[in-house]
């Protein structure tokens, strides 16, 4: 006679999962997360946004969030227990378990074929704070314009080589940091008590900057935390007419150069070069980036829909990417993935490695390329007219503003010549 097998026995194998293998995947709760990433300085903050794709299964809309931005990640989903959001255009990537209301899992960014850098990270559901509540008392506001000067060796600011741009409602602040050769993105933070504390990540920019005020002096003491393991410190005076060198003259055209030349493959195989036809009797802007750079990103999305609109003006756009690799089975799909990311039209080649020094050989026109992005702008006749190195984004506010109601008035000119 045959044994029975009991009841619960044989409810186990009527289960797909325990005859399949398969496990249901979990499910992430949508909504504002407070997420931190812990570095040698402390925890470093920011929001994510959270919600279910519709119509797609264990997929979600992710975006970071700084300040004012919300920046998109691509397409997550949930593998078994776990949520991957990743950010391809920087090569990066957020991992994490899902347990309840809390995500915990690894930031990590590929640096080379062979090598990663990774970073604890963690995320709480329903905050949505940056380092501090909202409403707690702070003894000093920060509002307005700081000299600053990064890797001070004696504590003064000694050299200005950066702008701090805040402003301080209660204690919360934002702002930003203005270089020669472009912006710290957005910045978003607290003040607590009389001392500064804000943070950035969108990716590729990992940044965590503290420092403690001094109203006697007005002067802010600090360090910088740059990705896993970068640090340098910093100090700012405050000073409402603080200004940077003029990235009109940072990089120039060399004297004994008529005009610049280029020619570099783009990754259709298709060769780009600025006597092709298409350049002819037309008012040109030549955009140096790189598929790494966030303010090169910022750039893009400001130049992508710009040349859209005006390009029946008799206006033609070209960007040189200066990649990590020089290798187009390496960068080219990165240059193909930041052109569907920003909808560009116009082309972009290839045009070597991302080192300063080798990019500056490449374009031997030049004095030097100093910074990614840098932006040239070409006449009718094919003479270098302009040439703006970095860029202020919209993190910076105003300054962006200003920028985008300069460079309209140079085209202007230039078209009616």
């Amino acid at each position: 006679m045959k044994k029975l097998l009991p009841i619960a026995a044989i409810t186990l194998l009527l289960l797909p999962s325990a005859c399949s293998g398969q496990s249901t995947p979990a499910t992430v709760k949508p909504g504002t997360y407070r997420a931190v990433l812990k570095t040698r300085g402390g925890e470093l903050p920011f929001g994510l946004d959270i919600q279910p794709t519709a119509g797609k299964a264990n997929t979600y809309t992710v975006f970071a969030l700084n300040g004012n931005e919300r920046l998109p990640m691509d397409p997550a989903t949930v593998q078994d227990d776990s949520l991957h959001i990743p950010i391809a255009l920087f090569e990066s990537e957020l991992v994490a378990k899902i347990d309840g209301n809390v995500l915990r899992g690894v930031w990590r960014r590929r640096r080379t074929a062979q090598q990663s850098q990774t970073l604890p990270f963690e995320a709480q559901h329903g905050l949505n704070y940056r380092f501090t509540p909202d409403g707690k008392p702070v003894t000093t506001n920060l509002t307005g314009k700081w000299a600053t000067d990064f890797g001070s060796k004696s504590g003064k600011v000694d050299t200005v080589n950066a702008v701090g741009v805040f402003d301080q409602k209660g204690n919360h602040l934002t702002g930003t940091f203005l270089t020669p050769t472009g912006d710290y993105r957005y910045l978003d933070g607290n003040v607590v008590g009389d001392s500064l504390f804000l943070s950035c990540f969108d990716g590729s920019h990992v940044y965590l900057f503290k420092a403690k005020h001094d109203p006697a002096t007005k002067t802010l003491m600090g360090g910088q935390w740059a990705g896993v393991s970068g640090y340098e410190s910093w100090v700012a005076h405050f000073d409402p007419k603080a200004e940077l060198p003029d990235p009109a003259k940072l990089t120039y055209l060399k004297s004994s150069a008529k005009t610049l030349n280029f020619s570099f493959p783009e990754p259709n195989g298709k060769t780009v070069s600025m006597s092709d036809p298409r350049f002819k009797n037309k008012v040109t802007i030549v955009q140096i980036l790189g598929s790494w750079c966030p303010n090169c990103m910022d750039e893009t999305n400001f130049l992508s829909p710009w040349y859209k609109r005006n390009k029946k003006r008799g206006i033609e756009l070209v960007g040189l990417a200066f990649e990590r690799s020089p290798e187009m089975a390496e960068s080219g799909p990165k240059i193909d993935r930041m052109k569907e990311r920003f909808k560009i039209d116009y082309p972009v080649a290839l045009a070597g490695t991302n080192d300063k020094a080798q990019a500056s050989k490449a374009l031997p026109d030049l004095n030097a390329v100093v910074a990614f992005p840098t932006t040239i702008f070409i006449d009718k006749k094919g003479q270098v007219r302009h040439i703006h190195t970095g860029f202020s984004g919209p993190g910076t506010g105003k300054y962006y503003d200003q920028y985008v109601e300069e460079f309209n008035r140079l085209i202007d000119k230039l078209l009616a010549e």
